[in-house]
């Protein structure tokens, strides 16, 4: 019998999951009921649940652990409280988020970071790129750093074009995007990034916050609100003067006579002063000062309780914080995702602004937490964006959860941001940084729009799940240019496709960082001659597809058997 993948899902990710595992020769099992009755889970290496419903998926979870407890389960679970509890002993597989596992290529294309770290055998590497200070080979520029990528500057003779992990001899213009890989210390050496520890945002202080609420106060109180003041405080200071100089029987002081006058206004007698005793004009004056208090009062009250309680303030408490920010990052769409992303950019120090249409979304109790204004409206039209800063904003993440909406929101973008005036700032442009989900509309849109910064959440997290249901190790995934590059590792099993071959006859495509021994020990950037040996554990890097099918051959000899008995059905 083939063993077999089983795949749970209708959307874009789970397609996607399918393809990717069919084009490594895996033999994958489409699972279209809600449940697993009647499926062979005997002979399944993995099941994959990745639809959008999580209730859904954690069903088909627990009942295919308890069906087969040696079977990977590898499922996609976005609520933190699920997730945490399916991860604790949980077995072989994993519990993966997809916002967990995209954000953070979004969040370094928001702040323009050209370097991303990661740990593999035990040693932080750092994948860093820049533009080619001169036409020269990749190792007369950057020695023994591994390429990752080159793409092709203006003065290329192929602009745009992506070359992925070429050799050390490939031949660059100035001005070519290179991407090289190598230890912390190998990249620090050549003068290139290495992203520094990320700060911890301690808050606001209480004295910003408290001027944040009188600005909103200010700004959003009724015009009438200001004349009904003067006039209640005219009323009180003529009274005042009346009764000081008019009363009789016995006289007052001032402080009797302001104490009076604001008693009388708010209509409270306390019968320890009364008009019963004094001159006609003065009781009819007394008559009058009721009936004006009452409508002042009435007024003033009127005017609070429409401020406080109406959802004009609520919506407006974010416009007026939004006024006063500079050099901040506009988010739109505060879904899983979004609210995600603005968490690390909070954590990273960075003033964060939201946009959300729907004013009972269940992420708003985030925000608050995180004390980052949330401009309520519809991101499509240019006043809400302007609502937003847009003009003071140093990037913008439009990241709703529909991939149209996105897409409206970033022509729209574009078109306000190349018309606005220059500005003296630090940066030179905007990144404009679109969440499309779909991988092959994600690129379609990049093309024909221009955008230089469409990340696409499926093709980010598809190698975590096909790593995981294969048994691989993923260790990261990040973007370069439009293509999704993916660092991964595996033990080469004894007897599998890779045990003895050498290092030139792998994939063009991907790179080997490092391997470690048998015995613990590891080589850095091995050599092209140097060879795979059964125990050793690979660590390689290039873009996901080619990484994928690179490692499958490093597989036990029953699975690679059972690939290729698939491939070949």
């Amino acid at each position: 019998m083939v063993r077999h993948i089983i795949v749970s899902g209708d959307d874009a990710l789970a397609a996607t999951i399918i393809e990717e595992l069919n084009k490594v020769g895996a033999n994958v099992a489409m699972l279209t009921g809600d449940n697993l009755v009647g499926i062979d889970l005997t002979n399944a290496d993995a099941v994959v649940c990745v639809g959008d419903d999580d209730a859904k998926n954690l069903e088909i979870a627990l009942l295919a652990r308890k069906a087969n407890p040696h079977v990977r389960v590898v499922a996609r679970l976005a609520n933190d409280v699920l997730r945490e509890a399916m991860a604790a002993d949980n077995g072989p597989g994993a519990i993966l988020d997809v916002a967990d596992l995209a954000a953070p290529s979004v969040v370094e294309s928001v702040l323009a970071y050209t370097a991303h770290p990661f740990d593999a055998a035990g040693i932080h590497f750092v994948v860093s790129g820049s533009e080619a200070p001169r036409d020269a080979t990749l190792r007369d520029i950057y020695g023994d750093l591994a390429p990752v990528a080159v793409i092709g500057g203006k003065d290329s003779p192929a602009p745009g074009e992506v070359v992925a992990c070429p050799g050390r001899d490939l031949q660059v213009h100035a001005k070519d995007w290179t991407v090289m890989i190598g230890t912390a210390e190998e990249v620090t050496a050549r003068g290139l990034q290495v992203p520094r520890p990320v700060p911890t945002r301690s808050g606001r202080p209480r004295m910003h916050r408290g001027m944040d609420a009188v600005r909103t106060v200010r700004d959003e109180v009724n015009p009438m609100f200001y004349r009904a003041l003067g006039a209640a405080l005219a009323l009180l200071v003529v009274s005042t003067v009346v009764l000081r100089f008019c009363y009789r029987m016995p006289g007052m002081n001032w402080i009797d006579a302001l104490y009076f006058t604001t008693e009388t206004i708010a209509t409270v007698g306390y019968g320890d002063f009364s008009f019963a005793n004094q001159p006609i004009w003065l009781r009819l004056f007394s008559i009058m000062l009721m009936f004006a208090g009452v409508t002042t009062t009435a007024l003033l009250v009127a005017f609070v309780a429409d401020l406080l309680l109406s959802r004009r303030f609520v919506r407006s408490a974010g416009r007026s914080r939004v006024r006063h920010m500079r050099n901040h990052i506009i988010v739109v769409g505060l879904g899983s995702f979004g609210s995600r992303v603005v968490s690390d950019l909070v954590t990273a120090g960075c003033d964060v602004a939201v946009i959300e249409l729907d004013d009972n979304n269940r992420y708003l109790a985030s925000a608050a937490e995180l004390d980052v204004p949330v401009i309520f409206g519809d991101a499509t039209l240019r006043q809400t964006l302007e609502y937003a800063g847009i003009e003071k904003a140093r990037a913008v993440a439009v990241l709703t959860q529909d991939d149209m909406v996105n897409i409206e929101v970033g022509i729209v973008l574009r078109e306000m941001l190349n018309a606005r005036p220059h500005r003296k700032l630090h940066r030179k442009h905007v990144p404009l940084v679109l969440r499309v989900y779909d991988r092959s509309l994600g690129s379609a849109v990049a093309q024909r729009f221009g955008f230089n910064h469409v990340r696409s959440t499926v093709d980010l997290a598809a190698p975590w799940f096909i790593g995981a249901a294969m048994g691989l190790q993923v260790l990261g995934t990040f973007s370069v240019g439009q293509r999704s590059f993916m660092v991964g590792g595996m033990r080469v099993a004894s007897g599998s496709e890779l045990d003895g071959k050498p290092m030139h006859e792998l994939s063009t495509q991907t790179r080997v960082i490092a391997i470690t021994g048998p015995d613990g020990q590891v080589k850095l950037h091995p050599r092209r001659d140097a060879r795979l040996e059964g125990g050793d554990t690979v660590y390689l890097v290039g873009p996901y597809r080619e990484l994928l099918a690179t490692l499958r051959k490093g597989l036990p000899t029953d699975q690679s058997a059972a690939v290729h008995e698939a491939a070949a059905g």
